[in-house]
């Protein structure tokens, strides 16, 4: 038996659909500022730099204004790490309201392996990552701010803990766009703080198997 579409629309989910309407009617009451949520995309799985891409792509589609600032994801000034980087500046220069902020230090040695140990030029740039995203978040005028690997920052040492909570309370005095954060780890109190969490678990991954990263794919 064939259902029509104005069928399907009034069949089944009463309860799903009451609860819809009655969020929707909520958020319409809520203050600009509560309207607004802070996410955090986290875990040791491939794809939370690639979410928050996603979610760029989306944001700009949407006629919104974006901004990303990126933590120890700096490179020498020749070779491009990041070919996502390539997209948002072919979307800059086609007229979409973007801007981004690449810091840290070069980290990849030329035999394809990366250098861990920090720094005092990586610990230089990671406060300056820092003095963007709170000028960002204390003048800028985006709709949508990208604080990439800034909790990582946290877990390699490279920024203490209350740094990034600082950022966080200076976000809650004034909530008037969406922030986002990402990293590996995160510490004791910070998933209070956020209205979204959502974690990227490692299931398989191809590495494992002898196929390092690509470019285009992961990076």
């Amino acid at each position: 038996m064939k259902t029509k579409i104005d069928d399907a629309k009034n069949a089944g989910g009463s309860k799903y659909k009451e609860k819809i309407l009655k969020t929707i009617e909520g958020y319409k009451k809520l203050s600009d500022k509560d309207k607004h949520c802070f996410h955090i995309y986290y875990g040791y799985g491939k794809g939370k730099t690639t979410c928050v891409m996603g979610l760029i792509m989306r944001a700009l589609g949407a006629g919104l204004k974006v901004r990303l600032v990126q933590f120890d994801k700096g490179f020498e000034g020749v070779n491009e790490h990041y070919a996502e980087l390539n997209t948002l500046r072919l979307l800059k220069s086609a007229g979409c309201d973007v801007e981004f902020y690449s810091t840290g230090c070069e980290r990849m040695n030329e035999d394809g392996t990366f250098r861990f140990k920090n720094s005092d030029e990586d610990f230089k740039e990671a406060k300056r990552g820092v003095e963007i995203a709170k000028d960002l978040i204390l003048n800028g005028e985006q709709d949508l701010l990208i604080l990439d690997e800034s909790i990582a920052a946290v877990v390699y040492h490279l920024l203490e803990k209350e740094t990034i909570e600082e950022l966080i309370d200076l976000y809650n005095n004034d909530r008037r766009f969406e922030l986002v954060m990402t990293g590996h780890k995160l510490w004791d109190g910070l998933e209070e703080k956020a209205d979204l969490i959502t974690e990227m678990r490692k299931v398989k991954h191809y590495f494992d198997k002898g196929i390092p990263i690509r470019t285009g794919i992961d990076f």
